[in-house]
């Protein structure tokens, strides 16, 4: 089944390394045109070379997705930049694992109140596009840590637990427009310089662990996210809301 994203604009928070990266990647193979931000300007150059081979437009920005007026701003520029918003992907996580203020306020400030801003920010775009008749459609990144309490992660899962929440009361919202919100829930993602790449260095218990209770028999990798993310921004998904997708190898089965 190929996925035609030729002239939709898709923008991506954090999305320089990661699963970001593999989505706006994956989006740009697809034929779109993509916005990508992050809150250091290392590693924007790389992705935005990365992006450009595919010979679609590129917009990147640095934005501290913790800031309120600075979501405003890059979502602004990025419907400038892209001609409109037609996708958008809630991606960036603050990774507040323990049960700690720092934590608790990292992943409330970029896991939640960032999801929920950027999308408000980008709705008069979105609402646009779906009188374009443009399948808009937003795409929060979540994680099967929202589906069970955590005791080694407290607020990143209470957080995702919101997230996910959210989801389908922003669908419900915005379901008359015809504007899609869906989440994908990740289970353990491994990519270089991630949280389960340092896990492996400096837990190895910790890891095999997990990875001995993945069904599949591995972690994931990046790419698996981002295929699920063009999939329920496509076409094909039209008729799919407020759902959250996990993407997980069976890890929340056992």
């Amino acid at each position: 089944m190929h996925l035609d994203f030729t002239g939709r604009r898709v923008v991506v928070t954090g999305g320089t390394r990661g699963i970001g990266r593999a989505i706006a990647l994956a989006f740009a193979a697809a034929g779109a045109d993509v916005s990508v931000c992050a809150r250091r300007s290392d590693g924007l150059d790389d992705v935005a070379r990365a992006l450009a081979a595919h010979g679609h437009r590129v917009h990147t920005a640095r934005c501290d997705l913790a800031e309120a007026d600075q979501i405003d701003a890059y979502i602004g520029a990025a419907a400038a930049e892209l001609g409109g918003i037609d996708v958008l992907v809630n991606n960036a996580s603050g990774f507040g694992l323990p049960d700690d203020e720092a934590a608790w306020q990292a992943s409330t400030r970029i896991d939640l109140m960032a999801t929920v801003r950027a999308g408000h920010a980008a709705l008069p775009h979105l609402r646009t596009a779906s009188a374009s008749r443009r399948s808009p459609s937003i795409i929060n990144i979540a994680s099967i840590s929202g589906f069970r309490p955590n005791a080694r992660t407290p607020a990143y899962a209470a957080v995702k637990a919101a997230v996910i929440h959210y989801t389908g009361s922003h669908a419900l919202a915005l379901a008359p427009e015809r504007i899609r919100v869906n989440a994908i829930a990740p289970g353990a993602i491994v990519f270089p310089g991630g949280t389960w790449d340092e896990r492996r260095r400096t837990d190895p218990a910790l890891y095999q662990r997990i990875e001995a209770g993945i069904p599949f028999g591995a972690l994931g990798a990046p790419e698996d996210v981002a295929h699920a993310a063009v999939f329920l921004a496509s076409e094909q998904a039209r008729w799919i809301t407020g759902q959250t997708l996990t993407v997980d190898g069976g890890q929340v089965l056992v």
